[in-house]
Formats: structure tokens, sequence, C-alpha cells
């Protein structure tokens, strides 16, 4: 970018345009815009002469040392170069920086593409008031600025990445190193002292040729003058313009020849003019979670059955798909990864329709724990134990019942327990009756021994004289019982 070779381009696309015009105006074709829009900034007739297409940054130093009413010159100067400048989103775009002992970046290169709207957002820039970190702000204009999420173009566009820094003072950090990693980014620096400025720390960060590169003024109050010598370093034949081309969709002017690119989406095709819709769902050109859909130029994301698009449109989160609703399941539905599965409440099972449920039998075989006998009772059970048994505190086993225990049989004289059963017998000299409960006093045998009947006379008389003497006893009883009612009858009178 040499200045003679610029103003020289200038002069002859200028002659060689006028007769042109005269001629033949229809040749001054507008460059095409995507959508079928029409670049504004062709239509002139001198726009032979116009700068060709700059991603631009400047970098204005708002540091203690630059006075409010200086820094209002600063923002005059900014509007002045875009005034001269071939502003719009095909042509040249401009971000605007300002740093002190911090970065802000006032707008990116994305943000504004017509003068007007950049001159109102300059208007309301303030001064940071602090430090002069010049190298953070170039860092920042690397890492921050001049990508394409930001709005710089791509590589394949041949877009001169430029910077122009604006300050009064010395840095406070380190700028060479910094700067020299910006121009071998590709990245051309102009620097621009006022007053104070440290000549020493401009010709660091500025690209060679130095003496094209490194501008000194005075005062801000003369920093205008030098928006004449950029517009002759940034002016170059747009052979674009002049409608000699033959590219299809966008015309670059390359110094005083041209280079043919596509609209985002597009790629040009290997004749270097014409351009084809690139498949945007060709691997590692989305960055679709799941499912890619190309879409004229462009692409959209989806997402597999059973996923749903999150906000961010392209990434998949899988579906509950166990909301009411979502699933089929008679009783309990199982999410699973974007799909689902059924099953069923204790007591029940699922049928082979993988759906519906019936109830389980749950004294079958090997369902329940029931040592002798299983009830079923609905979808639950109850143990109970054989005859003779009875069922443990567990509520499971059974153990073999004593049904010789008091209250627990109906012998009147002795139970005989026979294994979960029970007979009835009787004491000695006792027989049981036919009813195989009762005893009846057994009836002594004539074939007995002298001794023995001698033995039973002996207990019969003895038996007879004491029910004699027993009924005598309670005749003298009765007799007392008299005579004392009688006392006590004339106790009473008297």
């Amino acid at each position: 970018m040499r200045r003679a070779l610029g103003i020289l381009g200038c002069c002859l696309a200028l002659l060689l345009l006028l007769p042109a015009a005269r001629s033949s105006p229809h040749r001054l074709r507008q460059q095409p815009r995507p959508g079928g829009g029409l670049s504004g900034s062709h239509a002139a007739a001198d726009s032979a002469c116009k700068n060709r297409p700059l991603d631009l940054v400047f970098i204005i130093d708002s540091s203690r040392s630059v006075r409010p009413e200086e820094f209002e010159k600063v923002k005059i100067f900014l509007s002045k170069m875009i005034d001269t400048l071939d502003v719009g989103e095909r042509t040249t775009r401009v971000a605007v920086m300002n740093y002190a002992s911090t970065v802000k970046v006032e707008f990116p290169l994305r943000t504004y593409f017509d003068k007007a709207s950049m001159k109102e957002a300059i208007s309301h820039i303030e001064p940071l008031s602090a430090g002069t970190m010049t190298g953070l702000a170039i860092q920042t204009a690397m890492d921050e600025v001049f990508t394409e999420e930001m709005g710089t173009r791509p590589a394949t566009f041949n877009i001169p990445k430029v910077v122009i820094i604006v300050t009064d003072g010395r840095p406070q950090d380190q700028v060479q190193d910094v700067a020299a990693s910006a121009r071998t980014a590709g990245i051309e620096i102009y620097a621009v002292g006022v007053d104070r400025a440290d000549m020493q720390s401009l010709r660091i960060m500025a690209s060679e040729p130095l003496d094209e590169h490194v501008f000194y003024v005075e005062t801000y109050g003369v920093i205008e003058k030098l928006t004449s010598k950029f517009r002759e370093t940034f002016c170059a034949v747009n052979v674009c313009a002049l409608g000699t081309h033959d590219c299809e969709q966008v015309c670059v002017s390359n110094g005083g020849s041209y280079l043919c690119g596509c609209y985002e989406g597009y790629t040009l095709n290997p004749d270097k003019r014409t351009c084809s819709a690139l498949d945007m769902c060709a691997p590692g050109r989305h960055e679709c979670d799941q499912l890619c859909l190309s879409n004229n130029g462009s692409y959209v994301c989806e997402c597999y059955e059973g996923y749903t698009l999150n906000p961010d449109k392209k990434t998949c989160s899988a579906m509950d798909m166990c909301v009411p609703g979502r699933h089929d399941c008679a009783q309990v539905c199982l999410s699973n990864d974007g799909s689902y599965s059924c099953d069923c409440f204790e007591g029940y099972t699922l049928n082979p329709d993988k759906k519906t449920c019936s109830a389980v039998d749950m004294c079958a075989p090997g369902r329940h724990d029931c040592e002798q006998v299983c009830m079923r009772d609905d979808l639950f059970y109850t143990c109970d134990c054989y005859q003779g048994y009875t069922l443990n505190p567990d509520k499971k086993t059974c153990s073999r019942t004593d049904v010789c225990a008091p209250g627990t049989h109906d012998c009147e004289q002795v139970c005989v327990s026979n294994g979960g059963s029970y007979a009835c017998d009787c004491y000695e000299g006792f027989t049981l009756n036919p009813d195989e409960k009762t005893c009846s006093r057994a009836i002594t045998s004539s074939l007995v021994t002298t001794e023995e009947s001698c033995k039973c006379e002996a207990i019969a008389a003895l038996q007879d004289s004491v029910t004699s003497r027993l009924e005598a006893l309670s005749t003298k009883l009765d007799e007392v019982s008299e005579k004392l009612q009688a006392y006590q009858g004339r106790q009473q009178i008297v």
C-alpha cells in the first residue's frame, strides 16, 4: 500500500473513466449484494477512486492526559475519516476501540454498515481517563475484534486488516511483542502520535515502511489534517466499480486488479468467477449436535426422534418420554435416554404387549415365603398352617400345636397327644364313656381276694361312720343356731 502508487492509480483511473462514462454510462454497474440488493456507494461516477475494501479498526487513547476538549477533537477526526471511506457491508467495515488502563470495544466490525450510524455512535463515546495500556488494546483487537464472529471477513476474501492507533503518550505496558504478533497475523498498523507522544513507541508499533505508517501532529487541534493523508493512502483503483469484471457474486478490488468472491454459504468455483452453494452439512462445516439440514447455502439443526432442540439451536437434549401424554404404559413408565419402557406396580406382571399389566398370583410357587399354607388376598397374601400346627410370630413358619395344653381339649380326665391330634383317657378305677371324653367309676369285679374284700369293707365302714358323725354334728349346729336366734330376739325386746 504505497501512497505514490495509489495516487497514480487514481489519476489513471479517472482519465480512463471520463470518456467511458460519457459514451457508455451502462458500464458503471453497481456491485451486487446478497438478496438482490445493491451497494449505493458504487453508484457515483467517481467510484474509480474509492478506497479498496478494508476491515478497519480505530484504537483511540482516552487516558488522563487527553483533556475532554482534545478527546472531542479525536471524535471529530474519526467522523471525518469515516466520511472519506467507502463504508458498507461489502466494502469497508469499521470498528472503534477506546482504551486507557482498560479497553472498551465501542462497536465491532459487524455493527454498522452506514456512515450516519457510525458517526452517531462515535458522538456518544466517553473517555476512560486512566493509564495508557496500548499493548493491551492491540491484544484485545486481535482477540476480540479481528474475528469472524465480530465481523472480520474470512481470509479467502483477501480483505486487508488495518489498525489506526491515536495516542498522545508513552505506553505503560510492553507493546513491542504484541505489535509484532499483530503484524505477523497480517494486521497493518498505523501509529498516530499527538503532542507528547513517544515517537520511539510509535515506531515500535507501526508496520513497515515506517515513513508511510507513522504520523505525528503537534496538537489535537490540527489532527484533522491527517484525514487527507489517509484518504490518499487508502485510495486505489476500484476496478469492481468500473463494471469491467466478470465476477458472478462479489468483486473485491485488489490494487489495479480484482478478485472474485462469493456470498456467505457459497464457494468459488475453479474458474475463479462463478459460485456454487456450499454443502453446509458436510462434516466439519456445521456445529449441529445431531442432524444438519442444508438450506440454500445455509443450514438448520434438528434432533433424532426422542430428542428436542435446545435454545442454542445446535445441541439436543433427550425428551422426558414419560411425561403424561408421551407414552402408552398402563402403570409405570421408565425413561431411557430419549426412549422409554413400561413396567408394573408390585403385585402385577407385564403382559406380552409390553404395555399393559396383569395381577400376579402371589401364592404361585416361588412367589411367597409361607412354610405350609399360602392364602391369597387380592394383591397380597398371608401364611397359615396345617391342622395341629400354629403360626409362629414371624407370620411365615409353623410349629406343632400342643393339643393337650389346658383349654385346648375336652377330655374330662386324661388327654393323650397323638401327633397333631389327641385322645381322651381316664384315671385308674374309671372307664371312658362312649362319648370318648367323659369317665365313670369302674364296676368292681367279684373275683377279688379276701384281703382286698376286707379292705373294701373297712373303707366302707369308715365312710359310714364318718357320715353318721357328720350328720350328728350338723344337727347340733342347727340347735345352737336356733338358741342363738332366740337369745337375740329377747335382747331386742329388753
